[in-house]
């Protein structure tokens, strides 16, 4: 039995889940998500919480058990509290700023780069500390929206100029040695 799939997700006080099929939605004060797990995969919901069954110890029923319950509870865990990443910005030059909803990102290019948000991502820009924080309900569009911004400059390892997740450490390297 998968340790991740056997948990059952509580469900908080201000959101509602609701079942139909292989179709689950789950509307919270964030916003709104759905989710269409596979068909051998039997979701219940009891008590306040959602409880994930698979049918056999299959090779696949066992991986899809786990998955399905880690999406359903990022789905719970992001209507009602939301997920965040935040970016860092080293580099002399190189800074962010909001205009309107969209995100400005001046990175030593010969154009300033304008990033628009999808729908149910939002951007907040520190000017002080350099940080971009990219917050939303869905795990996944926050966390790929963090990578498409950090792809427009990455951080290389001589000097540690450009975008990095917060919590990255960089690994530095001895630039070139001069005759001794």
């Amino acid at each position: 039995m998968s340790r991740i799939g056997r948990l059952p997700v509580v469900i908080p006080p201000h959101v509602d889940v609701n079942l139909d099929g292989n179709l689950i939605k789950v509307k919270g004060p964030k916003g709104t998500l759905e989710y269409s797990f596979p068909q051998d995969m039997s979701v219940s919901i009891e008590n306040g919480t959602i409880n994930v069954m698979r049918p056999s110890d299959d090779r696949t029923h066992r991986a899809l058990h786990g998955t399905t319950r880690a999406l359903i509870h990022n789905m719970v865990t992001g209507v009602s509290t939301g997920f965040e990443r935040v970016l860092e910005i080293n580099g002399v030059g190189y800074r962010a700023e909001m205009q309107g909803q969209n995100l400005v990102l001046n990175l030593g290019y010969s154009h300033p780069i304008v990033v628009e948000p999808p729908d149910g991502i939002a951007f907040d820009v520190d000017l002080k500390t350099r940080q971009i924080k990219i917050m939303g309900p869905d795990k996944q569009k926050v966390g790929q929206m963090a990578d498409n911004i950090r792809k427009q400059r990455p951080p290389e390892p001589y000097l540690g100029k450009g975008i990095k997740y917060l919590e990255e450490k960089i690994r530095r390297k001895a630039g070139k040695s001069g005759k001794g």
